[in-house]
């Protein structure tokens, strides 16, 4: 979920081809949950092979990422390691959710509202450790490299991108720029023509980018107050001040001089003590557990008789479709090897 900053980032729209070459830090709980909840039945049942075992992650991961690659992007997948202590809340908030969600989905389905169905089963999703394990799996099959973060997988990207590895951050949480990514991309793997919720129409939903620098400058405050918005408006660490949305936190960051201040703020204006300490939150953001990289990503080492037998053998695949995906993406990965290398010369 992360911090909701709304309107307030500056967006610009780009293409995928636009990050053609560029190494791109990919929060993989994030992208796979949106793959759980988007690769689903019409009555919201979500993508198994035939014993029964949910496939989504896999073929959300397999498929996006062999586009990712068709268009010269370099992915570098970041898992999470062990969630901060203060994420506690968080965690225990998420599963009351699903619980509720699985139930509002087996009342949409005995009453054959399948629109309903879809909607709440989104909200169903859960992410195990074998799920995780078998996408390393897959990665490795494909070649592309990924990183186990010690902490946070957006923290570690974040830090990532600050110390020059990678271009920028991919996530859909604002919290990257918390941790201090120069430059956050969302929507990279939910791109495309997308139905509106309850409504009978689609929009078109492109990748964007949002650079760090820009956004600060625009709202008239350094990251430390970008935090402090966070803290106000509620981060996966802590809980938001109630009555508290986006225009309003900006508005109070910018009256006040630090993180003291605007907790005394708020606690005579909206009556409310925080149950985390923001100063926490805010060493959190500021300093995150980090892995530092030890060596240079490399793209390409593809093990096709791996992938074939995770995808096709014990899972269910179309043989002849990711026959073929392998194959395509083999080709792109050589081509791309050899243009590097030309590039070396010059």
């Amino acid at each position: 979920m992360g911090v909701d900053l709304g309107d307030l980032a500056i967006k610009h729209t780009l293409s995928l081809q636009s990050l053609s070459g560029k190494v791109v830090a990919i929060d993989a709980f994030n992208v796979l949950y949106q793959f759980l909840a988007s690769i689903r039945q019409e009555d919201g049942t979500p993508l198994m092979d035939f014993k029964g075992n949910v496939t989504a992650h896999l073929s959300g991961l397999f498929y996006r990422t062999t586009r990712f690659v068709d268009n010269g992007m370099k992915p570098v997948y970041v898992f999470d390691g062990k969630p901060s202590p203060l994420k506690s809340r968080t965690r225990k908030e998420r599963s009351e959710i699903k619980k509720i969600a699985e139930e509002k989905w087996k009342k949409a389905l005995e009453e054959e509202k399948l629109d309903e169905a879809r909607k709440y089963a989104a909200g169903t999703s859960r992410l195990t450790s074998e799920m995780v394990d078998e996408c390393k799996v897959l990665l490795e099959g494909m070649g592309i490299p990924y990183v186990q973060a010690e902490g946070e997988g957006e923290a570690q990207a974040a830090m990532m991108v600050q110390k020059g590895h990678a271009y920028a951050t991919a996530s859909q949480d604002y919290d990257a720029l918390l941790f201090g990514s120069p430059i956050l991309l969302r929507n990279i793997s939910i791109t495309g023509r997308r139905k509106v919720p309850r409504q009978d129409r689609y929009i078109m939903i492109e990748p964007e980018e949002i650079q760090l620098k820009e956004t600060l400058e625009g709202l008239g405050i350094d990251r430390k107050k970008l935090i402090m918005m966070g803290i106000l408006l509620g981060t996966d660490f802590n809980e938001g001040v109630r009555r508290v949305g986006p225009k309003t936190a900006i508005k109070i960051v910018r009256e006040v001089k630090n993180l003291k201040e605007m907790l005394s703020y708020v606690k005579e204006k909206y009556e409310h003590e925080f149950e985390t300490d923001p100063e926490e939150v805010m060493e959190l953001f500021l300093k995150p557990k980090y892995t530092p990289m030890k060596k240079k990503f490399v793209w390409g080492n593809t093990d096709k008789e791996k992938l074939m037998d995770l995808l096709v053998k014990q899972h269910d695949f179309s043989e002849e479709r990711v026959e073929r995906t392998i194959d395509g993406m083999i080709k792109t990965l050589k081509e791309t090897g050899a243009q590097s290398k030309l590039d070396d010369w010059f």
